[in-house]
């Protein structure tokens, strides 16, 4: 008996909790209150999503150029529209500067091309690239690998196989202090002058005894004096590698004065540079300003395989 008045008693509270006008205006409020806040995050999702479309750069393919071969490709940009919202959903308002982007390749890669040489990278890209040919010059290294630490940049070294097999222990070091090891020959002879034999034994031997010497596996062929003809451009191709020339040239083997020098690397420098130098005194000399005065233009200083890449350059804002 006392359990079935338990029971009733419970039944009745519960349809007088259900049907108390107060409760159902404080249900139905935090419904009202609820659609509401979906409405407003459905309102700005559908924002972000109408003005993504005017902040979108579309991918740049790779392409051939009748003057500067094969220019390699360039990501776009899109906005991602989740992360996007996450970054506004607190001040819950539409702003620009909290957009995340993220990059879309292009369609066609530098390796959908055939071989060609590469003269410079893509001409969006706000990014320089130091090619240092060494096979001489040792006097002038250590300043210079100081002088690239001291800027915190990286460069493409390109060696000469018989200087690295007679200066194994300056090879290393170029290595171990992160810079990119490409190829040079091994005798810098004039490339286009050779059989297609003697091509393949000096960048295969070179080849050898670089990943010997440093552990390194090369990327990039640069042929010595720019020398070169298609057979050299499709037989490095052969052995995974790719040929790099130059679009600024230091003339540093003339010895200029490092004022000289500056000011005609400064004077020819643009997006995706490829800018030719040897370990002169000359270069050694001029080194710390010439990289000083290519920052202050805004441009990064990155390695060959970094500027060939179709990785964009990504402004501090953007990558927040």
């Amino acid at each position: 008996m006392r359990r079935l008045v338990l029971i009733s008693a419970l039944l009745l509270g519960a349809w007088i909790t259900v049907n108390n006008p107060f409760s159902s205006t404080y249900v139905a409020g935090l419904k009202t209150e609820t659609l509401a806040v979906a409405g407003h995050e459905n309102s700005l999702i559908a924002e972000i999503e109408t003005k993504a479309k005017e902040y979108e750069i579309k991918a740049s393919n790779a392409r051939k150029d009748p003057v500067w071969k094969a220019i390699p490709g360039y990501n776009g940009l899109k906005v991602d529209v989740d992360e996007s919202y996450k970054k506004m959903k607190k001040e819950g308002k539409f702003n620009q500067e909290k957009l995340v982007y993220k990059q879309v390749p292009p369609e066609v890669h530098l390796s959908d091309l055939p071989p060609m040489a590469i003269y410079k990278g893509h001409p969006e890209k706000p990014m320089v690239s130091f090619i240092i040919n060494v096979a001489w010059g040792n006097e002038y290294l250590s300043g210079m690998l100081a002088t690239l630490k001291k800027h915190n940049v990286t460069a493409s070294f390109f060696l000469e196989g018989r200087w690295v097999k007679n200066n194994p222990g300056m090879a290393k070091m170029i290595a171990e202090a992160g810079h990119e090891i490409g190829n040079h020959s091994y005798t810098h002879p004039n490339m286009k002058q050779l059989s297609p034999p003697e091509i393949n034994e000096e960048i295969k031997r070179t080849d050898e005894v670089i990943e010997a010497v440093t552990g390194v596996k090369t990327k990039w062929f640069a042929p010595p004096s720019g020398y070169y003809k298609d057979e050299v451009v499709e037989i490095a191709a052969a052995h995974k590698l790719g040929t790099v020339m130059w679009s600024v040239d230091t003339i540093d083997w003339q010895k200029p004065s490092p004022e000289k020098l500056i000011s005609r690397v400064m004077g020819k420098v643009h997006n995706g540079a490829m800018i030719l130098m040897h370990p002169t005194e000359s270069t050694s000399a001029s080194l710390d300003q010439l990289i000083t005065q290519i920052k202050d233009k805004d441009l990064q200083i990155g390695t060959v395989s970094d500027m060939l890449s179709e990785n964009r350059v990504m402004s501090k804002k953007m990558k927040e």
